[in-house]
Parts: structure tokens; sequence; C-alpha cells
């Protein structure tokens, strides 16, 4: 079955660029495309979309509310913030309001059917910029949160740090040694103990508490 997804993008140039691509790779239903997201949730609930391709500086309601407004009540779709903007704010603000990727326009053309294809495989895809910085951030001194909360072992600390730039499961196993049903186990715990339900969640928490 085809992959569903919606845009959210004001830019109408770039906005029918990214339907030209999604119509020439194959496997992609592209369901509508918005110029505002005013309408959000009734657009979502009704589609029911796989992925959303989502802007983030666009008039009324911005692509982080908006994706706060998903997030209400629907955790399962793929959100990837599309956006020019690659500063601290924005890119942490996105991924506490629950998107599950972030990649910069100007890499949209080369990037972006791999980062749908990486997002639905589990990962968090990232332009090489914001993995950069995202990494920097866990790497800068601070008060680390006692050995002993959370009770995270050191392997489910690696699983974490690895989650935390973007990699998939698949690319997790690779770089640990470890089979993927293994790191699907790891997971299952580190959400167990950080008390949270998803891998956006879990890079946040990890991210703002410095656990890794």
């Amino acid at each position: 079955m085809p992959v569903k997804i919606i845009i959210y993008e004001d830019n109408t140039t770039l906005r029918e660029s990214l339907s030209s691509l999604l119509s020439l790779a194959g496997d992609y239903q592209l369901l509508a495309s918005y110029a505002d997201c005013r309408q959000v949730a009734e657009q979502v609930t009704a589609a029911d979309p796989d992925v959303i391709l989502m802007d983030i500086d666009m008039p009324e309601v911005n692509g982080i509310e908006a994706v706060r407004k998903i997030r209400q009540f629907n955790r399962k779709v793929q959100i990837i913030m599309l956006t020019v903007f690659d500063d601290n704010t924005h890119v942490f603000d996105a991924m506490y309001a629950g998107a599950n990727g972030y990649l910069l326009k100007k890499y949209v053309s080369d990037k972006l059917i791999d980062a749908i294809r990486e997002v639905l495989e589990g990962g968090a895809p990232m332009s090489p910029t914001i993995a950069r910085m995202v990494i920097s951030n866990l790497q800068q001194p601070s008060p680390k949160v006692s050995e002993n909360d959370y009770q995270l072992t050191g392997r489910e600390k690696e699983t974490l740090q690895s989650l935390a730039k973007g990699n998939s499961f698949k690319m997790i196993a690779a770089e640990l040694g470890i089979s993927i049903d293994t790191v699907r186990t790891h997971i299952k715990r580190i959400y167990d103990k950080l008390h949270v339900r998803s891998q956006i969640e879990a890079v946040s928490k990890a991210i703002n508490e410095k656990l890794v």
C-alpha cells in the first residue's frame, strides 16, 4: 500500500515541488497539501495520513503549534519538519512538540525520500547540521541526573544515545553490534524507565535531563 502523505507549506512553489518529488518517487500517495494549519486537527483526523511534512514558519498557526495540536489526538503519524531554521530554539521546540524528524529545506530535494523511509522504519531523520547540533548539545557539560535515576543500564544508555543521533533501529543494531530484536527490547525498557511512550519523547527527555 502506498504511504499516505499530507503537506503543510505556505510557499506555493515549494509546495508544488514537494508534490512533484513525491509523485516521481512512487509508492507515495499525496492526500492533500495546504498553505496553512488553521484546520489542521480536522484535516489530519479526516485524512489519517502516515506522514506529515510540516513547515514551521506559517501564518496564524505555526508548524510547531500545529504539531502540538496533532499530538493531542494522534501519536502514530510521523511528522517531519521542513524549515530554513537551524537554531536551537526551533529544533528543540519542534522535538518537544512531538516532531519525528527535522530537515532543512536546502536539503529537501536530495534527502526527503530517504527521510520518509527512515522515519517509517523508526528513525528520526535530521539534516547533518541539525544532527551535529543535537550531538553538541548532548556533549555540553552540565550537572548530570543521579546515576540511579531511571536505573538505565550501560547498554540502554548507549542505545538511547544512538537513538538521539537520529539512528534507525537497524543503524543502532549495527553500531552496537546487536540484533534489531535486542534493540527493540532495550528501547521498550528505556520507554518504561523514562515513563515515555515514543522515540521523540525519549530523546527529548534525554536531551533535557542530560541523560546521555
